[in-house]
């Protein structure tokens, strides 16, 4: 219990931090344009579609943080520096 009470408080400090992007038409249409482009999953595209909403587009000295590979390449190749590096 003592791990997952620190967990909790860990991720609450973490949501004062973070910014939510809402689900939008133009969130939609940029999720469908990045399935058309990218061998994504569904949940994939709208989190890359959210990325690139909340960066306006612009991805120079943006970063994008996962481990999915193919969520990792659709971002490499929309301009995203991804994290964590593959070097380690």
């Amino acid at each position: 219990m003592q791990s997952e009470r620190q967990a909790r408080q860990l991720l609450g400090l973490l949501a004062a931090t973070w910014s939510e992007v809402q689900p939008s038409d133009m969130l939609r249409a940029t999720a469908e344009r990045l399935l058309a482009a990218h061998p994504l999953r569904a949940a994939d595209a709208l989190q890359l579609a959210a990325a690139l909403l909340w960066g306006q587009r612009q991805t120079a000295n943006r970063e994008l943080v996962t481990f999915d590979i193919r969520l990792r390449e659709a971002g490499r190749r929309e301009g995203f520096r991804v994290l964590p590096s593959e070097r380690g």
